[in-house]
């Protein structure tokens, strides 16, 4: 009997988050399926990009991976076969005749190339596909050909010899590894990914919750602070309750989540830098803090009443910047660190960046899930 009253009890909690009033009864042009249609069919009709820039890349960029992955999961979600079927005829030439635009393993950017593959497993069943993504993961725990001597002691510690202390890096370390336990079962995927995590958290988040581009680059940008809590809300989605480092890394999600509340713009976007009123609003980094938002609303990791009106704003004022061919406006075009506030501002403004394209995406997966 006990095991039927909470069954009842989680079923009940489930039926409850899907019908979060702020997430239903959206005005027009705010739709997220028909957000999610539109900026699907439009990355399967773009050709692979250099990050925006003219000419097709030496290899697949990690900003189309992310948004390859928002339009997998859309698909996913909506259960739309033909879209599946065409996302996956875009990898297969990967395999094959242009295996040439695979990504090498070497670095944590194309790295996350794998969750592409892991992704397609899980939905099409190729073990192809698994052993694919499996190896790109796996080479993030492997020492390279003429490795550097303070890689080992990375991998001594546990630790990815491609860490950096890079705020980017906990996007496309733990999104990797997340996809890795999920295709596989395996644990050593998410708790590996949760320890790292934690190293990081421990060493450059503020105590307002937010990060830093670099130790030596006092700046909250936006879009690096977007990787963060992107990637604290991917590995919070299939972390395990009963590991030791979920505490720690919900912890650190919600003292986050509060800082942005704070710094939410009455139009509901996020800024250029995060905290500095005089910048722009940013589409990048919005999109990826009203994916965090939304999934920590809908898994009861944020307050409904207190956050779900947040992420219904953001997601809003998100829609306004997409062109009605579904280009993404106002999105920061690829940046470095550098100590100097006026570099940030300055910035290039770009359309149709994948970088903007894919917090879109997963923030339509997010509300549709």
């Amino acid at each position: 009997m006990k095991r039927y009253v909470i069954l009842f009890a989680v079923l009940s909690f489930c039926t409850a988050k899907a019908q979060i009033k702020d997430f239903k009864n959206w005005p027009k042009g705010s739709d997220p399926k028909e957000i999610g249609n539109l900026l699907t069919r439009h990355f399967i009709e773009t050709p692979h990009t250099n990050f925006g820039m003219p000419g097709p890349p030496g290899s697949i960029t990690y900003s189309e991976v992310c948004a390859w992955y928002g339009a997998l999961k859309f698909a996913e979600i909506t259960k739309n076969k033909d879209l599946l079927n065409e996302l996956d005829l875009r990898l297969r030439p990967l395999l094959y005749e242009k295996k040439n635009l695979q990504p090498r393993p070497d670095h944590v950017d194309p790295n996350v190339f794998g969750s592409l593959p892991l992704e397609l497993f899980m939905q099409t069943k190729n073990p192809v596909y698994r052993d694919m993504g499996k190896w790109f993961a796996d080479q993030q725990w492997t020492m390279p050909t003429n490795a550097k001597p303070e890689y080992q002691a990375l991998l001594d510690k546990g630790l990815t010899w491609q860490t950096r202390m890079w705020i980017d890096d906990m996007y496309m370390i733990t999104n990797i590894q997340a996809q890795a336990y999920r295709a596989t079962g395996e644990k050593k995927y998410i708790d590996r990914a949760a320890a790292e995590m934690v190293v990081y958290l421990d060493a450059i988040q503020r105590p307002n919750g937010l990060f830093f581009h670099a130790a030596d680059v006092p700046f909250f940008w936006g879009r690096g602070n977007g990787w963060m809590a992107a990637g604290m809300t991917e590995l919070l989605s299939s972390l395990p309750v009963d590991n030791k480092d979920r505490p720690r890394i919900l912890k650190a999600y919600q003292t986050m989540m509060r800082s942005l509340k704070e710094y939410q713009t009455k139009e509901g976007m996020w800024l250029q830098l995060v905290d500095d009123a005089t910048s722009w609003p940013e589409t990048s980094g919005t999109g990826m803090f009203t994916f965090a938002i939304i999934t920590g609303v809908k898994s009861g990791w944020l307050d409904e009443k207190e956050y779900a009106p947040v992420a219904r704003k953001a997601w809003i004022a998100l829609t306004k910047y997409i062109e009605k061919n579904g280009d993404v406006r106002e999105v920061c075009q690829g940046t470095n660190k550098e100590n100097s506030r006026q570099y940030y501002l300055d910035r290039k403004r770009i359309t149709g960046d994948m970088h903007g394209q894919a917090p879109v995406l997963w923030s339509v997966f997010a509300l549709l899930q």
